[in-house]
């Protein structure tokens, strides 16, 4: 088995009964695992085996269905492209519409006794002039909806077009065959009778073919609006680099980059591609993918990440990701993928669409019998205008549109804020959340420890002296701890002599023995204090008020006298402790977990608010945490790093990674947070929450736009015309309500 997946860019559709058809389509062919089509994105997502079903394949069956399909237009300048052109294609279509139905709306607005003051032109009332304009509006711009109909009902289907050319079709050859009548009258009475008024309807179906159009062309520039997000972020990425080949700088477009090429950055230029710092140092501005206001210090093996800014110095980088695999083109892809994947609440529009439309052409059928044998027996003309009014106003594109312009939006939203959603059904899922369990390092805190206290016995060495033996020790030392206490050391301006250590030996659990200078050292724990029988009574109280405060202490003996104390701490973030309060605010549990002690672990969640702690748990006990909570009823999120918490984020109902943009960061969760920065956790479940209440408002208005719509038009209160306007007024209504959206601010 060769499971693979793919993106189609679908074109064609009419509504999202299409998409329904095309979906159910690709879902039932062998080895094609899932399908999902995306009306408003025109984009369809399948999972397949290739082995069992060839990609061709694939294509071909799209267009058994009736519509084009090919593989995703992975350059956004095509897609674009390819997206103005079919709008100013729609929009000449309209315009030359336009102007062919406006004259047969005028001869219309003349029937009218409050009207009766426009002066019309004869010609304008003879059939044989309305006939010329109603023609090619009929079956050259309408033409389309008679193919997609034809199409539809061909695959034992029906959609929004099977409506639109039922209901104008009525209305155009009723009229024709009344043109044909009056022409018969007149030859048969001797007289010229070219005027024949009531009985025409060549303006209903032009106009409504008008009107659809616009609706459409309204919606195409609404979903160009809708997919902003996706456009800024790759208007971010640099458009050359200038590369070093055979030590000659070259200025090269972007897409010419190869892996392992050397590339010049110069101050105020973007980073180019993804790599690592060979030469130099400077401060680079991540804000733009982190949201890390600061720059961030550049040296030698540090990552760069493309569409950052250099700030200051003159760098030299290593490309090593190049084009899709850059952590750019990762973020671009889970959007795009948020964007054309389905909430689950989209599953209920896709049901009602898919047996909408037969259901409408039954009503029509009853609403004519209905007028045409009892309420006005003989009358077909007006039997006929309810039986269109019908048709016309139930086509279900509101309601097609009503999920995925939502989704559109509300991802693109997060995504503009740093939160990355990787599907519609973890946006829709988010607002559900109860309880949220932080991880504390690298989540609540900075995941960077520092030295923070250094507290010297008034027996021992002087400081400095004292201080540069600690470094020289240390620097040996593998302990994530031991590089803060290095770099605590330096940060004082103090020289380590590393050349002086003669000897260092690691006791882990314990801390580590070494000599310097022929001074026997000892940094480390109690216990090991004691094994040496080293006396720390002294440091007793001062060593337990760190600890409470949730630092690391340590012991140094100098020749087996107690000599210093020193601490380290992780750091909380600044924005901790707002967002912890935030959180509760919005009415959910939080809680700390962590592999630290209880004491430690208690020091830092009294700081930030937290008053539900879970210490000295290891990473694969976090996901039976998790486990615990959800079997006691509640929806959790667990927030980690996306490293050493990935257990836990997979048994999450929701899993968030806190990341600077890593790949792990990004792989690991159904939710990235980008910035690195708790604030994103309520930002996220307040644009969940937005989303769906936006989703429910068009799926209400839409529905209730069709049961309130087809009874008037049945009982002849609305007039055909009047029923497309309102029509094409619904569709657009729900994408306007959709991207309000992109407006969101954060709480």
């Amino acid at each position: 088995m060769d499971k693979q997946q793919t993106t189609l860019d679908i074109t064609g559709m009419t509504c999202a009964a299409c998409a329904a058809r095309i979906e159910k389509g690709l879902g039932r062919m062998e080895g094609v695992e899932k399908a999902t089509v995306n009306f408003t994105m025109e984009t369809a997502h399948v999972e397949y085996d290739a082995l069992t079903v060839p990609l061709d394949h694939m294509l071909k069956k799209v267009e058994q269905l009736g519509y084009k399909a090919m593989l995703h237009e992975e350059e956004a300048g095509i897609a674009r492209a390819h997206r103005e052109e079919g709008i100013r294609k729609q929009r000449i279509m309209f315009v030359i519409s336009m102007v062919l139905s406006l004259p047969l709306l005028w001869a219309m607005a003349s029937h009218f006794s409050f009207t009766s003051f426009l002066w019309v032109p004869a010609w304008f009332m003879n059939p044989w002039f309305q006939l010329l304009l109603a023609t090619p509006v009929q079956f050259v711009i309408g033409g389309p909806f008679y193919i997609g109909a034809y199409k539809a009902l061909r695959n034992k289907s029906a959609n929004m077009d099977v409506l639109v050319a039922l209901g104008t079709s009525a209305a155009y050859f009723y009229s024709f065959y009344m043109t044909l009548k009056s022409l018969g009258n007149s030859m048969h009475d001797g007289m010229n009778t070219g005027m024949v008024t009531d009985e025409l309807y060549y303006e209903t179906s032009s106009i409504l073919i008008t009107l659809i159009l616009l609706g459409k062309l309204f919606e195409a520039m609404a979903k160009g609006r809708s997919s902003k997000a996706i456009q800024s972020l790759l208007g971010l990425q640099a458009k050359s680099a200038t590369v070093i080949r055979g030590g000659v700088e070259m200025l090269l477009p972007i897409e010419e980059v190869v892996v392992g090429e050397i590339i010049l950055i110069k101050p105020g230029e973007k980073i180019a591609v993804d790599g690592l710092v060979v030469e130099g140092s400077s401060s680079v501005d991540e804000s733009m993918l982190t949201g890390e206001s600061m720059p961030v210090q550049k040296h030698v093996n540090d990552s760069l990440i493309g569409a950052t800014i250099n700030k200051n110095g003159m760098l030299k980088m290593r490309a090593t990701k190049i084009g899709k695999e850059t952590v750019l083109a990762h973020i671009v892809q889970i959007v795009e993928e948020a964007q054309s994947s389905k909430a689950p609440i989209q599953r209920i529009a896709d049901v009602i669409s898919g047996i909408f439309v037969p259901i409408v052409v039954g009503i029509a059928a009853v609403a004519f019998l209905l007028w045409y044998f009892a309420i006005e027996p003989g009358n077909f003309a007006g039997a006929l205008q309810k039986a269109i009014a019908v048709l016309v106003i139930a086509c279900p594109c509101a309601l097609g549109l009503a999920t995925p312009t939502s989704i559109m939006a509300g991802s693109g939203r997060a995504a503009e804020l740093g939160i990355l959603f990787k599907g519609g059904e973890h946006l829709e899922a988010t607002h559900r959340i109860q309880a949220v369990i932080l991880d504390k390092t690298g989540t609540i805190t900075e995941g960077k420890p520092v030295l923070t206290d250094v507290i010297i016995s008034s027996t021992a060495n002087e400081e400095s002296e004292l201080l540069g033996w600690i470094g020289a020790a240390e620097k040996n030392s593998e302990h994530p701890l031991a590089a803060a206490i290095v770099a605590g050391i330096e940060a004082r301006g103090i020289v380590i002599a590393a050349n002086n250590l003669e000897h260092f030996e690691a006791k882990p659990g314990y801390g580590i023995e070494a000599r310097i200078n022929g001074n026997e050292m000892l940094i480390g724990t109690r216990q090991l204090m004691e094994a040496h029988q080293v006396n720390t009574e002294q440091a007793g109280s001062q060593m337990i008020s760190l600890e409470q405060s949730g630092k690391t202490a340590m012991l140094v003996a100098v020749n087996g006298q107690y000599a210093a104390l020193i601490a380290v701490a992780d750091t909380i973030k600044t924005t901790s402790m707002a967002a912890v309060d935030r959180m509760k605010q919005q009415g959910l549990e939080v809680i700390m977990i962590t592999g630290d002690n209880e004491r430690t672990a208690q020091a830092i969640a009294q700081q930030v608010g937290i008053n539900r702690v879970l210490a000295q748990v290891l990473p694969d006990g976090k996901a039976n945490e998790v486990k615990k909570l959800q079997q006691s009823g509640l929806t959790v999120a667990m927030v980690g790093d996306g490293i050493n918490d990935a257990p836990a984020l997979a048994t999450a109902d929701i899993g968030m990674a806190v990341g600077t943009g890593t790949d792990i960061a990004i792989e690991a969760a159904d939710v990235t947070l980008m910035r690195g920065d708790l604030n994103s956790i309520p930002d996220a479940i307040f644009i969940s929450k937005r989303t769906m209440l936006n989703i429910k408002q068009n799926l209400f208005w839409a529905l209730a736009y069709n049961i309130i719509g087809i009874p008037i038009a049945a009982a002849g209160l609305l007039a055909p015309w009047l029923a497309g306007a309102a029509m094409a007024l619904s569709s657009v209504s729900v994408v306007l309500n959709s991207l309000r959206l992109q407006r969101l601010k954060q709480q």
